[in-house]
């Protein structure tokens, strides 16, 4: 899979709450929300990577700095949201092996968990609410236009018959 990064170019300043020409986007799924967040009249304001919560990794028992991907003021109130792979927010599938991958993504899991304790009670503290957005959610929102199937291998082609040639 293609990794989309780049400086995503604020159209509303007024609305953008952090330094609107140092706004960094890690993904495509991030890159159309922002677009979405500085697009939308419900929005008041909008920042990404501006919230800073102190979080206890689990694996290596010390504090770490967890930057929230987006802070989305409307009328209804505050929402921190984290967007990640929907494959990113469940276990890793046990295969019967504890391959290094496995491992990873066993760390990966329990990094993740350990942010989102963390984002969640800061949330609540402060009466704002913590959501995490899937490919799912951003397509349901309608954030991200639907991604088209995949599409199916190549069968075999016909064996072609031989034909003499002049």
């Amino acid at each position: 899979m293609k990794t989309h990064q780049g400086k995503y170019k604020i159209k509303n300043r007024g609305k953008y709450k952090g330094d609107p020409d140092n706004v960094v986007y890690r993904s495509g799924w991030e890159l159309y929300a922002f677009i979405w967040c500085d697009t939308q009249d419900r929005i008041l304001e909008w920042s990404s990577e501006e919230v800073v919560i102190p979080y206890f990794y689990d694996v290596d028992k010390r504090y770490h700095r967890y930057f929230m991907d987006l802070k989305i003021k409307t009328t209804d109130g505050i929402l921190l949201v984290e967007i990640k792979p929907a494959v990113q927010t469940a276990p890793p599938k046990f295969t019967g092996k504890k391959t290094k991958r496995y491992i990873n993504e066993g760390m990966s899991y329990v990094k993740n968990m350990n942010k989102w304790t963390a984002a969640e009670s800061y949330a609540k503290d402060r009466g704002w609410k913590f959501a995490i957005w899937t490919e799912k959610e951003l397509t349901s929102m309608g954030i991200m236009p639907k991604q088209p199937k995949k599409l199916k291998p190549l069968k075999p082609l016909p064996k072609m018959k031989k034909t003499k040639r002049h």
